[in-house]
């Protein structure tokens, strides 16, 4: 377990957070003393979440509100030299942009489907590529993707958004061991005396990847989802954005947990996955009324 991450005096990008997850995520950034960009789609909301989270913390540091659409390359351009100029370098990305639309696969339209993917994995992807060169030069980074329970099991009215989040753990994972190998890299460069000489001591590369799973949260895009009987005993509602918030902010960043699952029955799925057969898995999710979970579904993005 690599040690502590100490958040004070980064400056921290929040995709999505002008509300739920997101906001919820610069407010406990801002209380570790983190600078906070929130990069959001809607104006108004990124105006209204600065100057409220502004009020929530007078004496803290900086907050910044940049209109961006993670889908348009000219739009993640513009808040990047935004926030560094006003902020300074990105240390820390919270990929936390997001985009459902409930309902089974052929009664979307693929306009729908399409934007779910281009939302939820490519825009992961293109804010990601923006910042993280920046991150490799100064050889820090924290990288936290906001996956989803779905991400682990396929669920009934949801194909294509479990799909995308399904893909951002995947994306995760594998930024993370190329982190890995530039981190092993660098250290022998460095013991080479190839990268550091001229500053007489050696410099580590620590840039770090984490995903996070949140289940159906009791109010927001995924109002009104939940899983019932037993199924909802052994994965709860999660009560708040905020739990997620913490979990993103003090087990991801803090403790530099690379996957986080909230709660942390969602485990479970994984786990039946990797011992069961998949004809018995499959009964054993549908038993415990998993594929019956968006019916009164009425959230939205």
């Amino acid at each position: 377990m690599p040690r502590p991450t100490v958040l004070r005096d980064r400056v921290s990008v929040v995709t999505g957070g002008a509300g739920g997850i997101g906001f919820a995520t610069a407010h406990r950034l801002l209380e570790q003393g983190c600078s906070v960009a929130v990069w959001d789609l809607n104006t108004a909301a990124v105006e209204k979440a600065a100057a409220r989270l502004r009020e929530l913390h007078p004496e803290a540091a900086r907050v910044l509100g940049c209109t961006c659409d993670v889908t348009r390359t000219s739009d993640i351009q513009a808040a990047h030299a935004e926030t560094e100029a006003r902020l300074g370098p990105v240390d820390i990305l919270i990929n936390n942009a997001g985009f459902v639309r409930g309902g089974k696969f052929l009664d979307g339209s693929i306009e729908d489907w399409n934007t779910t993917v281009t939302v939820n994995l490519n825009g992961v992807i293109a804010v990601t590529h923006a910042l993280l060169p920046g991150m490799e030069s100064r050889r820090f980074g924290r990288v936290v993707n906001i996956s989803s329970a779905s991400g682990t099991l396929g669920v009934s009215g949801l194909a294509v958004y479990a799909a995308s989040k399904w893909a951002v753990w995947g994306l995760t994972e594998s930024l993370r061991h190329e982190a890995r190998d530039l981190r092993n890299a660098t250290a022998v460069a460095d013991r080479r005396g190839l990268a550091a000489a001229a500053a007489g001591q050696l410099a580590t590369t620590d840039i770090r990847f984490s995903s996070v799973h949140p289940g159906y949260i009791k109010t927001g895009m995924f109002e009104g989802a939940r899983i019932r009987g037993l199924g909802g005993l052994i994965v709860p509602l999660v009560k708040s954005h905020d739990v997620i918030a913490r979990a993103v902010v003090q087990d991801a960043l803090m403790k530099g947990k690379p996957v986080v699952m909230r709660p942390r029955s969602v485990r479970l799925a994984v786990l039946l996955r990797g011992i069961l057969p998949a004809a018995v898995f499959d009964q054993v999710v549908r038993l415990l009324g998993t594929n019956s979970s968006m019916q009164d579904f009425r959230g939205s993005s």
